[in-house]
């Protein structure tokens, strides 16, 4: 899927009925504004992801229209975000690139990159490792299965080491599904479609995953515009519990859920600002340690 292609099912504009919410999933609190000030613009910032430390935000940014995508990077300064630059390893305009994904051992960075071939306008997973200095070494790009002649997108690793990733590819059942890539030994992967009701006819083409196992939020557009919806693991299979509370009248991308699964990070439209990061309570009481505000580091 292009970047085009990826803007324009982002902002259809069909009605859609609502879900129900099972009972024993707590119903989230509305959204409140997140976005850094430093990082904030008459752009679209969205898509963040953290080092352990908490000290380092790399995000997508992209113009007002959520079309020429690129990464960024905040680091704390004085007890707050500072100014963002481009990553070491980030290549500019018009390479897109985007959906970055630090491993929680902060050793590997995700992300989706047009580099190998920016005229397709394809997106491909590659990463990069950090070095023995702690820099980002070289990038690599993902061999197939994961990759494939169309487009991946938001590429997480669950508790296992498992990759997981939205694809358009060829056998998807509703023109996107969330899929699951395993290593089975050193550069070689296999790949299988999450399924029903993750994959279940709609674009579905985002996912995360909690550190436990037991949460799933995926970026769907089932027919008006992509929300986000929430599944809980029952046994073998997945259960949807509902959609998370966001605006109806935009849409939504780019969630991640915090290490305890307590709370989420994701992206709308916002007024002239364009798009901002929004957070979200999914317990009555999570850890309000996150996401970092670099406050408490300020003497560091």
């Amino acid at each position: 899927m292009p970047f085009a292609a990826r803007a324009a099912i982002l902002s259809c504009t069909v009605l859609l009925g609502a879900c129900g919410a099972a009972a024993d999933t707590p119903v989230p609190r509305a959204a409140t504004l997140w976005t850094p000030a430093a990082i904030a613009s008459d752009g679209y910032e969205s898509s963040p992801t953290f080092t352990p430390d908490g000290r380092v935000m790399i995000y997508l940014a992209a113009d007002k229209d959520f079309a020429t995508y690129r990464l960024m990077q905040s680091s704390c300064e004085k007890g707050a975000w500072g100014a963002p630059v481009p990553p070491s390893f980030a290549l500019p305009l018009p390479v897109i690139e985007a959906d970055p994904f630090v491993t929680p051992d902060g050793k590997r960075l995700y992300y989706i990159s047009s580099r190998h071939a920016p005229e397709k306008e394809d997106f491909d997973i590659w990463y990069v490792e950090r070095t023995a200095g702690g820099d980002w070494d070289e990038p690599q790009r993902l061999p197939e299965p994961v990759n494939s002649p169309a487009a991946e997108l938001l590429p997480r690793v669950d508790a296992a080491g498992r990759l997981i990733f939205g694809s358009s590819r060829k056998g998807s059942a509703g023109g996107g599904d969330i899929y699951v890539a395993t290593e089975v030994r050193p550069g070689e992967w296999t790949v299988a479609n999450l399924g029903p009701p993750a994959s279940a006819g709609a674009n579905d083409y985002e996912a995360e995953m909690s550190r436990d196992g037991r949460t799933l939020i995926t970026v769907s557009d089932r027919g008006d515009r992509s929300h986000l919806y929430r599944y809980r693991r029952a046994g073998d299979r997945w259960v949807e519990v509902g959609r998370i509370p966001a605006d109806p009248d935009q849409f939504q991308v780019g969630p991640l859920l915090s290490p305890k699964g307590d709370r989420l990070l994701f992206a709308q439209r916002h007024g002239a600002r364009s798009g901002e990061m929004f957070l979200i309570d999914l317990v009555p009481d999570p850890d309000r340690s996150w996401p970092p505000d670099c406050r408490d580091q300020a003497a560091l």
